[in-house]
């Protein structure tokens, strides 16, 4: 097994329940959260999209809404202005130019306001079973550290990692690197003495080495 597949791995061992922490029941609903969650928390975007959900459940719902009306359900996420502007332009487009159904290619998604890359990799990944590498910044990071890219930028890192593996496999390596980099990883101070795959990391020792101390890093993730 090479290096990258026994990090892989460990990871899979270690975060047997990672998954798309946003919540969401249609590709639609995706979508839209996904677009909320830019420089937001999953978990804060989560407190949002019921409400915005049962009110405007729909493309065609959302198309026809009152940005306001936008604006004050969604006001907590951050940048709730750009954000109700994005998700009703990109509603309407659904409506007009895909007869209201989210498409399922990069292609055409990527067309739509306010999505770029990582936005429709995590929703052809999600909601239509598509394989792609979202390169958030958690996997940007963590991959960095891994030495699996030298670079920062997210396109070449999309195509660094997804060099390494099958494509089969990429869905559940970007869940499971991004459950690590919330939890373990951090930006700050990364808990090395309690991390899972300390042993095949060539960044080890850059953060906290003693166990115990490295233990009281791990953190449930703000999202």
């Amino acid at each position: 097994m090479d290096l990258a597949s026994a990090v892989h791995s460990a990871l899979a061992q270690a975060y047997p329940d990672a998954r798309c922490e946003l919540d969401y029941a249609t590709p639609f609903e995706l979508l839209v959260a996904t677009v909320l969650s830019a420089q937001s928390t999953d978990r804060r975007v989560n407190t949002v999209t019921p409400r915005l959900f049962a009110r405007f459940p729909t493309p065609l719902a959302l198309a026809e809404a009152d940005a306001a009306d936008v604006e004050e359900i969604i006001l907590s996420v951050g940048f709730f202005r750009a954000k109700s502007a994005a998700i009703i332009a990109l509603a309407r487009r659904i409506v007009d130019e895909f007869d209201g159904r989210v498409p399922n290619t990069l292609a055409e998604l990527i067309t739509l306001p306010g999505v770029g890359r990582k936005t429709a990799n995590v929703v052809l990944g999600n909601a239509f079973g598509i394989p792609g590498v979202t390169p958030d910044t958690h996997l940007i990071r963590v991959s960095g550290r891994l030495g699996w890219t030298g670079s920062t930028k997210p396109d070449a890192v999309e195509r660094d990692v997804a060099a390494l593996f099958a494509p089969e496999d990429w869905v559940m390596l970007c869940h499971r690197v991004i459950w690590h980099g919330r939890r373990c990883c951090h930006a700050r101070r990364p808990a090395c003495g309690a991390c899972p795959v300390r042993g095949l990391c060539p960044s080890n020792g850059i953060g906290e080495q003693d166990p115990a101390v490295a233990a009281q890093l791990i953190r449930e993730p703000r999202g």
